[in-house]
């Protein structure tokens, strides 16, 4: 690995396993797997400087937002020495003059993937011109995101280009990891955890903790007499042939049946049985989704999707919920959840946790994530009583029903709000998980658990960065949150082993999965 030609010196620390990950990845095209705040992007510069310094032709760094684009596009502004224009940003608030101009003149480009396939289509991005392509948060790189293409084309036109892949984690499902490879020709894997001896120095403690909460006698029974409702869909879907006799009406098994009965009508079936079991599979899920919302999140919640089923049932919008809201126990249970007086005891928890927080550390950061939106506004109206706490919340840019989201700039707003202290607690559904510069917490809090491995270490790692970090999940006993945080766990553990193992069948060239035949037809451009 040469010495650091381009990089402003002092500016990066040194560090052995991140010169090592970037002495590999300048060889041959690389998946780096590194936890969150171990300084995957210090490792992309590293390996931008070794192929400046041999003379090499371009260099692409994609990732998959723009905020995300806009903090690379400043970091690398900051740490190479370069000549002005020869790093260039590139999204879709770019005209396609200004393209057309940059994708010309540049030596880096950062950019969002969705542009530059877009312009490779229009024949103004010459993807053969490059010598390296970095693929940040490369484990969305399947299926028929952008990623995939591009490295597809890039492949063919340069097959001796290299390609730096880079994620917290790419799943613990070994044939997934495998099509992450193989889409992005990874020849390579280097693998880090916090336990590595070359990482261990530099990983500040982090404590996880389990808090279990009871649900309350409110909640148990309300969610009682939801289970009733779902039973009775259950063992109609089972009487009509669509859901074996053993299942136990299972979200996995409805939407199994949601996926059998779409093939079906895709096929050309058209019979009273198929349009009833759509039916009922479509009343089940509902109700299956009010269960969680008693069980796990919060009486606010519940009451805001009993609402709009009811308002849905009312325009006739949803067959189902017609139906749903026409049931003879629909009254009672309505009137269980309008006359619930507390709400989950979640948020009583959320609060102990968040006021000994600041009580042992006045000036903490503290992030809270939650699944839904409702459950984030309530939690932020909950958290606004009490003394100290001062929440802001972040939410995605789609419209759900009558919230519209936060716009990109609203939402770089809501983090400057955490990051600067005028907020000291952020809530935040799934966008807070990647893709926005946010700073380093002292607490995490799962307001429930993810049942993805992908999601757990994302979250997870917003804390322990600079300092010592606690993680705790809250985890009504008895419920699917249960499950949910032993599977994460358990997969967590498997993808350390499935990589390594996969890392060997690159060598001996025995993990390349074919691309589909629909996936060759996207390549074709």
């Amino acid at each position: 690995m040469s010495s650091l030609t381009y990089i402003r010196k002092g500016s990066v620390d040194e560090r052995l396993y991140q010169k090592n990950i970037a002495a590999a990845a300048s060889s041959e095209s690389t998946l780096v797997v590194l936890p969150t705040g171990l300084g995957k992007t210090v490792i992309a510069l590293l390996v931008i400087d070794n192929l400046l310094a041999s003379g090499s032709g371009k260099i692409l760094f994609m990732a998959p937002t723009r905020p995300l684009v806009e903090q690379h596009f400043s970091f690398l502004k900051e740490k190479l020495v370069l000549p002005e224009g020869d790093i260039v940003m590139v999204t879709g608030e770019t005209s396609p003059e200004r393209r057309n101009e940059f994708w010309q003149q540049a030596r880096i480009y950062v950019a969002t993937p969705q542009v530059v396939q877009n312009d490779m289509m229009a024949g103004i991005c010459d993807i053969s011109r490059f010598s390296l392509l970095i693929f940040d948060e490369c484990h969305r790189a399947r299926g028929d995101y952008s990623y995939v293409p591009i490295s597809k084309k890039y492949s063919d036109k340069n097959p001796g280009g290299l390609v730096l892949g880079m994620t917290a984690s790419p799943g613990s499902d070994l044939s997934a990891v495998e099509e992450i490879c193989n889409a992005l020709a990874i020849k390579h894997i280097e693998v880090r955890t916090e336990d590595d001896p070359d990482v261990e120095p530099y990983v500040q403690d982090t404590v996880l903790k389990w808090v279990d909460v009871e649900l309350s006698p409110e909640l148990a029974a309300i969610a009682s007499a939801l289970r009733m409702m779902l039973a009775e869909r259950i063992e109609k879907l089972k009487n009509l042939q669509v859901l074996p006799m053993e299942s136990q009406g299972s979200v996995r098994d409805l939407l199994q049946v949601s996926r059998e009965l779409s093939l079906r009508l895709s096929s050309g079936v058209r019979n009273r049985a198929l349009f009833d079991s759509m039916r009922i599979q479509s009343e089940a899920m509902k109700i299956a989704h009010a269960v969680d919302m008693a069980e796990t999140q919060s009486v606010y919640a519940l009451r805001r999707f009993w609402q709009k089923l009811i308002s849905d049932a009312g325009s006739s919008s949803s067959r189902a919920a017609s139906f749903i809201v026409n049931d003879r126990n629909f009254q009672a249970v309505t009137t269980l959840i309008d006359t619930a007086r507390s709400e989950h005891p979640k948020v009583s928890r959320l609060r102990e946790i968040i006021q000994q927080q600041l009580r042992n550390m006045p000036q903490s950061r503290i992030m809270v994530f939650t699944q839904f939106r409702d459950t984030a506004e309530m939690v932020q109206k909950n958290l606004q009583e009490v003394p100290g706490v001062r929440p802001v919340k972040l939410i995605g840019q789609g419209r759900r029903g009558e919230d519209r989201g936060l716009k990109q700039a609203e939402q770089k707003e809501v983090v400057n709000e955490f990051s600067s202290g005028r907020a000291n607690v952020l809530i935040s559904t799934s966008v807070g998980e990647e893709g926005l510069d946010i700073t380093s917490t002292d607490a995490v809090i799962f307001y429930e658990p993810v049942p993805s491995e992908i999601r757990l270490i994302q979250r997870r790692g917003r804390t322990g960065r600079l300092r010592a970090g606690k993680v705790f999940v809250l985890v009504t006993r008895g419920t699917k949150d249960e499950g949910f945080y032993y599977s994460s766990k358990r997969k967590e553990r498997m993808m350390k082993f499935s990589l390594l193992g996969l890392n060997q069948k690159l060598r001996e060239g025995s993990a390349i999965i074919p691309p589909t035949r629909r996936q060759k037809s996207l390549y074709e451009f």
